[in-house]
């Protein structure tokens, strides 16, 4: 009997959201239920330095001066991740793109591997509302598990639910005055992008400020129907 050839294409998404909009929680929940791998700019650069890679050495040196690593190195360290085993199955890009000119630019790289992005998911969120969930916002320094001051808490105070570690941290960054100045930052860059999405047929947005649970289903209900295709 003669197998038919199943269309293994990874599936890659990117995640669009202001801070606090819960990109990190959704995209760990896809990785759990799809097995496709958060690929955030600073961990890409951070994990190409380490293992030393070219673009890596290429990044080392721009930071080390204190300056912004270019389109074109991010590029290059996204291209050798993307060529890791462990992203088969496909990815969720944070942080990246975030101009329509490196949109553009991603489209040509994963175009030569014969991918494409195939859903942009949009978390629209109310400004207000996330001043006030970052700024009580606080990690696991173990795992990276999120948990919240009025939201979230652990089921044992000071115990992580996910890796039982009992070391907790918050980001300085995280306060009201600079929250803010965060979001406005976030509307002006990310209007462009989502325009040149919205254009391609690929945005959909999912109202990010209802429960986790039902953020969840919209966002594995979009995934779904693309790994089902």
């Amino acid at each position: 009997m003669t197998e038919t050839a199943v269309d293994t294409r990874p599936v890659n998404l990117i995640l669009l959201g202001p801070p606090g909009a819960g990109k990190g929680t959704q995209a760990r929940m896809l990785e759990e239920s799809f097995g496709l791998v958060q690929l955030s700019t600073g961990d890409l650069l951070r994990g190409a330095v380490a293992a030393g890679t070219e673009a890596g050495l290429a990044a080392k040196a721009v930071m080390e001066k204190g300056e912004l690593v270019s389109d074109e190195i991010v590029l290059a360290v996204l291209k050798e991740r993307l060529a890791q085993p462990d992203v088969a199955a496909g990815t969720i890009l944070d942080g990246f793109p975030r101009t329509a000119g490196q949109a553009a630019a991603l489209d040509a790289l994963l175009a030569e591997r014969g991918e494409q992005i195939d859903a942009v998911i949009s978390l629209k969120v109310q400004d207000e509302a996330m001043v006030e969930r970052v700024s009580g916002r606080f990690t696991c320094a173990g795992c990276g598990e999120g948990y919240h001051d009025s939201f979230k808490q652990p089921a044992r105070p000071g115990v992580c639910d996910k890796c039982g570690g009992t070391e907790m941290k918050r980001r300085a960054d995280d306060n009201a005055e600079t929250v803010r100045t965060r979001l406005q930052a976030y509307h002006a860059d990310t209007a462009p992008l989502i325009d040149y999405y919205a254009a391609r047929g690929t945005l959909t947005e999912v109202d990010a400020m209802a429960e986790i649970g039902r953020v969840r289903a919209e966002m594995e209900a979009i995934v779904g129907k693309l790994t089902a295709a």
